[in-house]
């Protein structure tokens, strides 16, 4: 296998052909109204942080990292408000032709028939490589910890601080970046909002909400609380900000 990492500057082809790697996500979290808004986007105003990892023998796009600039003061405190105020800060920096200080992570997709090759670490150096490459002092990523699913009920910040015998996260996904040196910097409860109508939320998970309240679902990382009254249901994701150092 004879792989390269590409911009969407460089291969814009690459870049269109990569969206397929959307159908890594659970179908719920596809629905978010602030990634409606600027996700389409990525590819076209900021194509030199949006990358493949593509396969030249094969023809094949392995992966795809989704990053954006941004301006951050370097403490905990100082962090966007969650995903959800990410990509509005990015694109308003943009707007105003204001100067980066850090590079966001956003998403690193690799299609199931491409995991467990070591293919996330490459993702997670080259997005380093793009932070080096344009002279920002770090690399930001607000973690979607992999195996939370499995513990919808634990707090975050509870989640976020188990570790395994050898000191390092509980969470598979969080490992990763560990190993690459990341430390946590805080937990986010409310990073990513899914809203959507009671009909919407039973077709996005295949389960019934006969009445008000708080569900677990299957691949949610917490639960979504339903108002059968107003037909509405909310989700808010948690993520875990983890801080890399860029060399």
């Amino acid at each position: 296998m004879s792989l390269r990492v590409f911009t969407a500057r460089e291969r814009p082809d690459l870049g269109e052909r990569g969206r397929e790697t959307s159908a890594v996500w659970p179908e719920y979290n596809v629905h978010s109204p602030v990634s409606a808004r600027y996700w389409g986007r990525l590819l076209s105003e900021l194509p030199d942080h949006q990358f493949m990892l593509y396969d030249d023998a094969a023809d094949d796009v392995v992966a795809q990292g989704h990053s954006a600039p941004l301006v951050w003061d370097g403490s905990a405190e100082g962090l966007p408000e969650g995903f959800d105020a990410v990509l509005p800060a990015a694109f308003g920096l943009l707007e105003r032709g204001a100067a980066p200080t850090t590079l966001c992570a956003l998403a690193v997709q690799i299609p199931e028939r491409h995991r467990g090759r070591g293919h996330s670490v490459s993702m997670l150096r080259a997005m380093a490589a793009i932070a080096a490459r344009d002279g920002l002092d770090a690399l930001i990523a607000p973690v979607r910890p992999s195996q939370k699913e499995r513990y919808p009920l634990v707090p975050i910040e509870r989640y976020a601080a188990w570790q395994r015998s050898d000191g390092l996260p509980f969470d598979a996904w969080m490992r990763v970046h560990a190993r690459l040196g990341a430390t946590i910097l805080r937990t986010e409860p409310r990073s990513l909002m899914i809203p959507g109508t009671v009909a919407e939320w039973e077709s996005w998970t295949s389960l019934r909400f006969p009445e008000s309240g708080e569900y677990w679902f299957p691949r949610g990382l917490a639960t979504v609380h339903i108002d059968v009254e107003a037909d509405r249901g909310v989700y808010w994701e948690p993520n875990v900000w983890m801080l890399h150092a860029v060399s």
